[in-house]
């Protein structure tokens, strides 16, 4: 066995606690960087919760990256901490849509999260129930336990079915809680989200709207330094934090993915028994983190969004140049064939032209009106913003 490789590589080390790297670590406020106006605004329309008064319905829209829920969690979870100096009690839970995407899946999670068997003698089954029990269940969990329930749904227009934000934001009003109250902070990517909604949802809901920017360069620099003490002291080269930024900064002004460029650029150190991070690592970093978002993004989007990327990326690559435009028609015509290999029934050209401007707003791909000439009208252009080989790659794998 002494003569044995050590799979567990080298003594040098470039972590001392990678947690603070992580997208699910939540961080202490003062490591929450460049947002406190937005904190300041989310904590005003709940604070009533603070006193056991009903608090504000909130929607927040931003693109991802922008710190939407790290926010959300944050002073949600203060405000728990501040209603107990008032002798209020406050219950949180925080559904992701993504992942609970009907409204049977969302509600079950909210009871499950707000529950304690123990206390109320209720169960919530994964499985099971109807919708309209698993609401009945969560109603008297929140009577019994709780002054207040803030609920907060993320991602929210990923959920199936809007009539879930209905029943929360008229729980009250409906009669359905009578001992206590809740609020609702829906979470959304699509600053387009409230236009899609119901007129009595609206109402209702959108008491407060509030966007996120993206960050600067200056405060996704900020915002890494302050995880600075995910590495050991020493390791991280002096140029390696303003690389990162300025890279996160110029094409998405994504804090997350500048975090996790950073991890991967720790990791790359340590496979390469490196002492130190360099902004080579970087570099290589920043391609890996394009691989894991695309592969991410795909393996979460519907069947045709692939099929419809995968014909844009053969169409590309028959084209001259990476960067070349695809139109609408062509990418149709080919996404239509690859339905009839894969034996699915294809989808209309209007459904596809949501589609691409789905692609557009994920940052997958640029879009650009093109004018025909006289009589001819508008056209649009499409173009990949990655390697056509690495979406089909990605395409692939997450099928």
């Amino acid at each position: 066995m002494s003569d044995s490789m050590d799979y567990f590589g080298s003594e040098n080390e470039i972590f001392r606690n990678k947690e603070l790297l992580q997208v699910s670590h939540l961080p202490d406020g003062d490591r929450i960087i460049g947002r406190e106006d937005e904190l300041t605004n989310l904590a005003n329309a709940i604070k009533p919760a603070t006193r056991g008064n009903t608090p504000n319905n909130v929607l927040v829209y931003g693109k991802t990256g922008t710190g939407k829920s790290l926010c959300s969690k944050f002073i949600t979870n203060q405000a728990v901490e501040r209603a107990k100096g008032n002798d209020v009690s406050i219950g949180v839970a925080y559904v992701d849509c993504l992942q609970e995407s009907t409204e049977t899946q969302a509600v079950q999670s909210a009871g499950h999260q707000l529950n304690d068997q123990a206390a109320t003698d209720i169960s919530i089954p994964h499985s099971g129930l109807s919708t309209s029990e698993y609401y009945r269940r969560l109603w008297r969990i929140v009577d019994n336990r709780y002054d207040v329930a803030l609920i907060i749904l993320d991602e929210v227009d990923k959920i199936e079915d809007d009539d879930i934000l209905m029943q929360l934001s008229r729980a009250v009003e409906s009669g359905k809680l009578t001992e206590s109250t809740i609020g609702v902070i829906g979470i959304s990517n699509k600053v387009r989200y409230k236009d899609s909604l119901d007129e009595r949802i609206k109402s209702s809901l959108c008491e407060r709207e509030y966007v996120f920017s993206p960050y600067d360069a200056t405060q996704i620099r900020e915002i890494l330094r302050s995880r600075g003490d995910a590495f050991h002291e020493g390791v991280l080269e002096d140029g390696v934090v303003p690389r990162v930024a300025a890279l996160a900064a110029r094409e998405h002004g994504d804090a997350r993915k500048a975090i996790d460029i950073l991890r991967f650029a720790g990791e790359i150190a340590e496979e390469n028994d490196f002492e130190t991070v360099t902004e080579n690592c970087v570099d290589q970093a920043h391609e890996r983190e394009e691989t894991s978002r695309l592969a991410e993004l795909i393996s979460k989007s519907p069947s045709h969004a692939k099929l419809v990327l995968e014909a844009m990326a053969l169409l590309t690559q028959q084209k001259e140049g990476d960067n070349a435009p695809v139109t609408t028609n062509e990418a149709y015509d080919l996404y239509k064939r690859l339905c009839e290999r894969d034996q699915s029934e294809h989808l209309k050209l209007r459904r596809v032209r949501d589609i691409l401007s789905e692609l557009e707003f994920l940052s997958i791909i640029d879009q650009e009106r093109k004018w025909a000439g006289r009589g001819k009208g508008n056209y649009m252009e499409n173009r990949l913003i990655d390697d056509p080989e690495v979406i089909i790659a990605a395409c692939n794998e997450s099928e």
